[in-house]
This record gives structure tokens, C-alpha cells and sequence, in this order.
């Protein structure tokens, strides 16, 4: 009986503990990485000083799809970090299997500024979009799979009103869905699905609209 409560105190005071707001902020610093890698990927050309001004504005034409990109990866990850606090303002303590799917989340966000610069560099062929798309949702299903875990251990703080839980539930699901969508477009049409993910703002504020508590 002892060596039992001997063994209960062990177990308890080995149990790996993060506290949430170190995995927070540590997340934060992954997110500000990310975003700085995706920023070199951008491919700013050597441009001779005797250019003309037409040359020049062809220069920064054909740059275009490469800020597309940019433009399309940097709304992802700033929707990932504003779900990221969404779903972790609402969770009252750290759990072992959340902080290993936080980790796995925080790979595959840096993974998708890998991937970015695999679209800006190959953006004519559809292996490139399919592996961008692929990470995206890959990411996206995480965090839904780490909101639906924690209000499965109970994890969620007590007080979240029941639309926002299920608000959330909704808005996680939204960007795999739309970029499961794209990525069967792109067998179709590689330029239709590149613009699939506009879909996302308009879908984002009726939900918003349709939890409002």
C-alpha cells in the first residue's frame, strides 16, 4: 500500500506540466519566424540602373504572382494566429497531448512558409500548389482537432458560452474545407484555384455574424 502512494506521488510529480502561457508565447515566436522566412522567399530581381520606365514596370509586373503568393500565405498564417488565441484564450490549463499537437502545429506553420516559396519558384505547375494546399490543410485540420481534444478532456474554461464553442467548431472547419476544394479545382483549373481562398472572408464574417453572442 505504500510502495502504491509512493507510486501515486511519483507519477504526479513527474508528470510533464508546461505552463500555457510559456507554450503561448513560445507559439507567438514560431508565428513571427514564419512570417519573416516567407518574407525572404520573395525574389526581388537585379534590375540594371539604365532601365527604362517601361522595363521597369515590366520588372514589377512579372512580380506579381510571387506577392499573389505572398499575399495568399501571409492571410493564412495571420488567420491561423487569430484562431491560435481564440482557441487558446479559452483553454484553462496546458495538457501533454496538446502541447505535442501544438508542436506539430507549430512545424507545419513553418512548413508552409517551405512550401510558399515552392509555389513562388515553380507557380506553373500544379505539384507545387498541390503540396501548398496539402500543408494548409494538413495545419488547419490541426487546429481543429486540438479545439475538438480539448473540449473533449473538458479542458475549456467553464465559462465560454456554448455558441462560441461550437462557433469555433465552424470557423476551424472552414480553411481545410476551402482548401480541400481548391486543391480538387486545381485538377480543372490551376487559376480558378488559386483564387478559391477568397471565399474564405466572405464565409468567415457570416459566421461571425451567425455565434454572435
Amino acid at each position: 500500500m505504500i510502495q502504491n502512494e509512493l507510486l501515486g506521488v511519483s507519477s504526479k510529480a513527474f508528470a510533464p506540466k508546461i505552463k500555457l502561457e510559456h507554450m503561448v508565447t513560445f507559439s507567438d515566436a514560431v508565428f513571427a519566424f514564419a512570417l519573416t522566412l516567407m518574407a525572404l522567399t520573395v525574389d526581388i530581381p537585379d534590375l540594371e540602373s539604365n532601365l527604362t520606365e517601361q522595363q521597369l514596370v515590366q520588372e514589377l509586373v512579372d512580380m506579381i504572382p510571387q506577392l499573389e503568393t505572398y499575399i495568399l500565405s501571409f492571410f493564412i498564417i495571420a488567420l491561423f494566429w487569430i484562431s491560435y488565441h481564440q482557441v487558446f484564450n479559452h483553454i484553462k490549463e496546458s495538457h501533454i497531448t496538446i502541447v505535442h499537437l501544438n508542436l506539430i502545429f507549430l512545424l507545419l506553420i513553418t512548413i508552409l512558409s517551405i512550401s510558399t516559396s515552392l509555389v513562388i519558384s515553380f507557380n506553373e505547375y500544379q505539384i507545387a500548389y498541390l503540396i501548398y494546399y496539402t500543408v494548409v490543410i494538413i495545419t488547419s485540420g490541426l487546429m481543429l482537432l486540438i479545439w475538438w481534444y480539448a473540449s473533449r478532456i473538458k479542458a475549456i474554461d467553464e465559462n465560454t458560452h456554448p455558441l462560441y464553442k461550437k462557433g469555433m467548431l465552424v470557423q476551424l472547419s472552414i480553411i481545410p474545407i476551402v482548401f480541400f476544394l481548391a486543391l480538387l479545382t486545381s485538377f480543372i483549373s490551376l487559376t480558378a484555384a488559386q483564387y478559391c481562398w477568397l471565399v474564405i472572408i466572405p464565409i468567415y464574417i457570416l459566421i461571425r455574424h451567425k455565434f454572435k453572442h
